[in-house]
């Protein structure tokens, strides 16, 4: 009975800090797309079209379009100042759909994972669970790992996961109720940044998971991740975003201004405003 009520009770304190950052991660991301000179929606969406990457993903109707329009959705409703619930329910709408058409492909569930992780930072971590939405996210993570195990941003996932339950819970409890460890979330992310060595996004969220789990502790890899998303190539122009993000943390860091970095760091992994 008491472990039961320790699980209950870490997947309430979890559920919206480690799909918060599950989001980061999927929506600020190249994803498989490449760079194209057409008015495909992925060429939209990588240019930071999100109006028209939404409009023709739709238009088109097809798995993949459908996956594009539905991260633009989710770009947009990253820039808002004000979180938008329907929006997001639209955005998993698309989502199921687009795995409807072709459950095979990893991305749809990567981002319907995120997608109900970003739900659960706004209706509250009580509502989350009574909904399921724990079960469904890791669900559709585990599913791409099946389709594509080495899938950089399904990989960079479930290291987040990881790394957020063994923080949270400690050591032996995540390990126990969850088979979650800080070691597996860091080989997890090693996975991902050999499957994509030049995503500047899966190393700023790499330092974004270990300054949450102990700053302090893990201060030299937290400042080569992020010097790394500092100084690396962007794709897209979320990526363009991030790497301001990523200098703007580094130089705090540097600075020795904490108070100043953890608020860059709470606002990135999606921890409502103090």
């Amino acid at each position: 009975m008491e472990n039961a009520q320790s699980k209950t009770l870490l997947d309430l304190r979890t559920i919206r800090t480690a799909l918060a950052c599950l989001f980061l991660v999927l929506v600020f991301s190249t994803g498989a797309w490449p760079a194209l000179a057409d008015d495909s929606p992925a060429e939209f969406y990588r240019t930071g079209a999100y109006d028209r990457a939404i409009q023709t993903g739709i238009a088109e109707n097809t798995a993949k379009s459908l996956t594009v329009a539905a991260r633009a959705m989710m770009a947009q409703e990253m820039m808002r100042e004000t979180p938008c619930l329907d929006c997001l329910q639209k955005t998993e709408k698309l989502l199921r759909q687009a795995i409807g058409k072709n459950p095979d492909l990893a991305n749809p569930h990567i981002f319907l994972a995120a997608a109900i992780g970003y739900q659960t930072r706004i209706v509250g971590i009580v509502a989350a669970r009574l909904r399921g939405y724990a079960d469904a996210a890791k669900n559709e993570i585990d599913t791409a790992l099946r389709l594509e195990p080495n899938n950089s941003w399904a990989l960079a996932a479930i290291g987040g996961w990881n790394i957020e339950i063994a923080r949270v819970a400690g050591g032996t409890l995540a390990d126990m109720l969850y088979g979650a460890t800080l070691d597996a979330g860091v080989a997890d992310f090693q996975k991902a940044f050999q499957a994509a060595p030049g995503n500047i996004v899966l190393r700023y969220q790499y330092a974004l998971a270990l300054s949450g789990y102990d700053r302090k502790k893990y201060f030299k890899d937290i400042e080569s991740a992020l010097s790394f998303a500092a100084t690396g190539v962007p794709q897209t122009a979320y990526e363009i975003y991030v790497q301001g993000q990523a200098r703007t943390m580094l130089a705090t860091l540097r600075q020795g201004d904490i108070p100043a970095y953890e608020k860059l760091r709470k606002r990135a992994q999606g921890y409502p405003a103090d």
